[in-house]
């Protein structure tokens, strides 16, 4: 069966990003200062970001343009491939075509450098010398290890401990690249002590990792602060694989239908969605777009929409999202870069302006799409991806149920090679599906910030 890539050069690498807010039919709501409650201004989080992360952070132009220097290290993986899953398609015996663009090709195999090169790219031009962050499964964190050691800028690392725990590889990949990484919650700051006194065996969230960073990058003048998803600067630089996949499905001449990828933070959904959704927005296409989330940390189909902080010890700004609570802990499932209360707030608008859909799947599903995906396309996807692959599947067989051909197009994030304990857990029969607890998430949503 004849392979089918759609390749690019690298004159095709876009030249600038995206930027949905400038097609969006209502702006998104404010972001606010937790002190005052009122709309937060550049100087607001001048401490974090450098201002030309904070320009992106609040512009409505269509367009920012990529600097020279970022679009030649995004040379080293863009443009990334794009395939028909011709294998999978005969496997399920689909009138369905299923098309995936391959994100993990990059340096960390992930689509997470596509932010983390500009991001030190900016911090560097700043004069900014150390970054702090923070990384649940550690697709993140060594991108951002990665884009810092290109840049001479030194990183320091929170790591979910869970996931510290459980996938060690990321672990030495990130120091590989010279960073410094921590198991969250730790003993060395103010929240992360607050927290292990509360539970001294605290598998860690992210939100408790943000937390960390950020008291790092606050109490260090030289230190900055760098975030793998969430706001809106972050989703702008992944639309690198949205404006690519248009047009590599232009040279399929086969227009997607069905756009589907994985949703934690957010930025891997924007990535892929949003050039998409703005066409669609100016009346230049017409499908559909389908986040998806795990079923036990379910912030876009069981959240609340409403104002939260982005970290759990409060000290982020209050932004608009759909959240489980701040205070919510995720179990500890191997889609470990999924496990967040909260969701992009660009991405909730959309949601609730029923632009996108959302779907929340289980995790064992997830593992089965993940080795189905592995046996016919030889690709081991992340845990993460493989909730995207659930969906694409369960839109191909329904498309077979109806007998009607769909295009679906979803992102392959990243590759599982170091996810492999997860694959072995699942062989093994260690891992299980995990109920949304409701209880829980009522609990935390009794600490959600009062808002005027």
């Amino acid at each position: 069966m004849e392979t089918q890539r759609f390749d690019l050069s690298s004159e095709d690498i876009p030249k600038n990003y995206y930027n949905i807010v400038a097609d969006l039919p209502s702006p998104p709501p404010a972001v606010l200062h937790p002190g005052t409650g009122q709309p937060i201004g550049p100087d607001d989080l001048a401490p974090l970001f450098p201002m030309a992360l904070i320009g992106q952070e609040v512009s409505t132009e269509r367009e920012i343009p990529i600097p020279e220097p970022v679009r030649e290290i995004y040379q080293l993986w863009r443009p990334s491939p794009l395939f028909r899953a011709r294998r999978l398609e005969k496997l399920l015996d689909t009138p369905a075509r299923i098309y995936y663009k391959y994100e993990g090709l990059s340096p960390t195999g992930s689509h997470k450098p596509n932010t983390a090169v500009p991001q030190a790219f900016y911090n560097k031009e700043a004069g900014i010398k150390r970054l702090s962050t923070e990384t649940g499964a550690g697709q993140w964190g060594s991108a951002l290890a990665f884009a810092g050691k290109l840049f001479g800028l030194e990183v320091e690392v929170y790591m979910v401990k869970v996931s510290y725990q459980q996938k060690p590889y990321r672990r030495s990949m990130m120091e590989t690249f010279g960073a410094t990484v921590h198991a969250s919650p730790s003993d060395r700051t103010a929240a992360g002590r607050k927290f292990l006194a509360e539970d001294p065996d605290s598998p860690g969230s992210l939100g408790i990792a943000i937390s960390e960073a950020v008291e790092k990058a606050a109490s260090d003048e030289g230190t900055k602060y760098s975030l793998g998803s969430v706001l809106n600067h972050v989703l702008l630089h992944q639309t690198v694989i949205g404006q690519e996949a248009m047009r590599q499905m232009e040279l399929a001449g086969d227009p997607p239908d069905i756009i589907i990828a994985c949703a934690g933070g957010g930025s891997n959904f924007s990535g892929l969605a949003f050039p998409f959704l703005g066409a669609k927005l100016r009346g230049e296409l017409d499908c559909r777009f389908i986040a998806v989330e795990p079923a036990s940390c379910p912030s876009l189909t069981q959240g609340q929409y409403t104002y939260d902080f982005g970290d759990s010890a409060h000290l982020t700004p209050l932004v608009k999202m759909h959240t489980l609570g701040n205070g919510f802990m995720p179990p500890a499932i191997h889609a470990g870069g999924l496990r967040y209360h909260g969701m992009a707030p660009l991405v909730s608008h959309v949601l609730e302006l029923g632009l996108i859909e959302a779907r929340a799947v289980e995790q064992l599903a997830c593992f089965a799409a993940g080795v189905q995906f592995a046996e016919t396309e030889g690709i081991i996807p992340a845990p993460e991806t493989t909730h995207a692959i659930r969906a694409a599947i369960d839109e191909a067989l329904l498309c077979k149920e109806e007998g009607i051909s769909r295009t679906i197009l979803f992102n392959l994030s990243g590759h599982g090679n170091f996810d492999m304990q997860a694959y072995d857990d699942y062989f093994a029969g260690r891992l299980q599906d995990y109920a949304f607890d409701a209880t829980a998430a009522a609990a935390a949503w009794e600490g959600l910030p009062a808002v005027g």
